[in-house]
């Protein structure tokens, strides 16, 4: 099904125009991506994302500190998360703790740079996220 406009007649590459409308026609989600990176967008939850992708298992009052941000900020942002579905919350005792839970944005946020905390004294760590597990090569100083 091609779709031709006025325009069609002064084209450089026309198989260039034809394989950018089929790169867009097959995009499925497109508005989920568009939410994705509405989200991504924000740095305070982009901050709120790297610091659960480094400490899983983080409660809402130590992140708060290690963003210098109040406790409230942080929970409304994470609830605007864990309604998109990339934040998972456990009870851990009287504590609520949290971590990332989309793999997508996982693998988004190590494609910026995020990286896994190391235990000090180990050569490698392996870190388990629900969705997936792997094992990262840390270099020694």
């Amino acid at each position: 099904m091609s779709e031709h406009t006025p325009e069609d007649s002064t084209l450089f590459d026309p198989e260039h125009v034809a394989q950018a409308r089929a790169a867009i026609a097959a995009a499925d989600d497109l508005g989920l991506w568009v939410r994705r990176f509405e989200l991504l967008g924000d740095p305070t939850r982009l901050r709120i994302l790297l610091g659960m992708h480094r400490s899983p298992g983080i409660c809402v009052s130590d992140l708060a500190a290690a963003l210098s941000m109040t406790a409230t900020a942080v929970s409304q942002a994470l609830r605007l998360l864990r309604n998109q579905g990339w934040v998972a919350v456990e009870r851990d005792g009287k504590k609520m703790t949290y971590r990332l839970d989309d793999e997508i944005v996982h693998r988004l946020l190590h494609d910026l740079g995020a990286t896994h905390a190391t235990p000090v004294g180990t050569a490698r760590a392996a870190h388990t996220h629900s969705a997936h597990t792997h094992t990262e090569q840390v270099p020694h100083d």
